[in-house]
């Protein structure tokens, strides 16, 4: 196999991409869900995989299950999601998201970095082996449809079908470089907890002139936020870090050799304050958070009206590390709340998912550092714990015993859920190489 090749292969075949990112498939508004497990299922089949297989037993959108037989018996399981953000603000977009645009380089369209990208990639792949010899390995692939959801159901997808999904290791989603354009290699993710919290201080709204006596709404939310969260970002919820595992000496070397760009990353998010924290490196891998996703209370419209909101509303996520329960979370800021003196601040849960982290020393994350290096050059790799957002993953990790490791195609500048999410095309020209090389490699072990 030539390496090059393989990136040759893969640009030839963009239009294989095109076609899929041409499909909207918003799943927060049920749009093209049927279109696209449709193309799905036909482009498995097409591939020549030796089952497709279309799961709704579990509920929600369908899981498109598929798997390819290859030359050695070893088994490699891909996850994947078809469903990708909403585009809005629409007006903020340079193309049209779901006319993907190749200019300067780069493809621009809805989902081509999270994570529609990443799978036509893997797809590429199948193509390029089934004209070259053959696949070197079985292939299994996970594709579900709730991801930007927060994926409600993949946990009893992957309990009730854990036989058909038993592998020997699981490449998550996606990945990629970082702000330094090194090559990330990611072993696991942090837990989420969503929730909302919401306070109601009135039967209607009140004139304005009425807040010499009335309570606000707005404010009573804002006082309640405030007694939880710090200056410096700390969390104050008793019992909140009480779970967190002690990280080993492997993962806290391996964070520490982690190179962190904080000229590059203000610039790049335009970052008008100062970091929270001194050791932003340190806290995007082993520091929990706890973030205002949206605030929302009284008149927001054009013009004036003067009033005293009658209710308040805030959507607000936890981002957790390994032993850290969602429920519980939720369930400490609640408590917490009400010991703070505002037991009118209800919280209700929303979703979470749970953290993980693959063992750095496990075989399989050292053949993906192993790979890499042929690909990107030793100098060019970066071994990250895991990554700062989260994902379903902790049911894959349960139930089928198997070690996850995160690569892929983008870079820093993606924009994933944001305008004008793109790729660079030599990004998924070389991350295509690598992954072809990676299977191989693996293969002969």
């Amino acid at each position: 196999m030539q390496k090059t090749d393989v990136g040759k292969f893969a640009i030839n075949n963009l239009s294989f991409m095109l076609e899929y990112l041409k499909i909207p498939s918003v799943s927060a508004k049920n749009m093209g869900i049927t279109e696209i497990v449709d193309w799905l299922t036909k482009t498995f089949k097409k591939l020549g995989a030796d089952k497709v297989s279309k799961w709704r037993d579990q509920g929600g959108n369908p899981v498109v299950f598929a798997e390819f037989k290859g030359k050695m018996d070893k088994t490699i399981l891909f996850y994947n999601h078809y469903d990708v953000q909403p585009v809005e603000p629409l007006n903020e977009w340079s193309t049209d998201p779901f006319k993907p645009e190749i200019k300067n380089g780069k493809i621009f369209a809805r989902g081509v970095c999270d994570d529609k990208g990443e799978l036509i990639s893997r797809l590429t792949l199948i193509k390029y082996f089934n004209e070259n010899g053959g696949l070197p390995l079985n292939l299994k692939f996970f594709v579900e449809g709730e991801e930007e959801l927060g994926s409600p159901h993949v946990d009893k997808y992957v309990h009730a079908h854990s036989q058909e999904l038993k592998s020997d290791a699981c490449i998550w989603e996606g990945g990629g470089k970082d702000e330094n354009d090194n090559f990330k290699i990611t072993c696991g993710l942090k837990g989420i907890a969503s929730f909302d919290l919401k306070v109601k201080t009135a039967g209607t709204d009140l004139h304005s002139s009425l807040a010499s006596y009335a309570d606000n709404a707005a404010w009573r939310l804002v006082e309640s936020l405030n007694s939880l969260h710090g200056n410096n970002g700390e969390i104050l919820v008793d019992g909140f870090y009480d779970d967190i595992e002690p990280l080993d000496d492997v993962t806290r070397k391996a964070i520490e050799k982690i190179q962190f760009n904080s000229k590059q990353v203000k610039a790049e998010f335009g970052l008008l304050r100062p970091f929270i924290t001194k050791n932003p490196v340190f806290d995007l891998i082993n520091g929990p958070t706890m973030t205002i996703n949206g605030l929302s209370s009284g008149y927001e419209g054009k013009g004036l009206k003067t009033i005293v909101p009658k209710e308040a509303l805030a959507k607000m996520d936890c981002r957790l590390l390994p032993n850290q329960d969602p429920k519980k979370i939720a369930n400490l800021i609640q408590a917490q709340l009400i010991k703070n003196g505002f037991d009118d601040v209800r919280l209700s849960y929303n979703t979470g998912e749970e953290a993980f982290r693959t063992d750095l020393s496990n075989p399989f994350v050292q053949q993906n550092i192993e790979s890499a290096k042929e690909i990107y050059g030793e100098d060019k790799i970066s071994v990250v714990p895991n990554m700062p957002g989260g994902g379903p993953a902790r049911q894959f990790v349960e139930d089928l015993k198997v070690p996850i490791v995160m690569v892929g195609i983008n870079y820093a500048g993606s924009g994933p859920h944001a305008p004008n999410e793109n790729i660079r095309l030599d990004d998924y020209s070389k991350g295509s190489e690598f992954l072809a090389n990676l299977l191989v490699n693996y293969s002969k072990k």
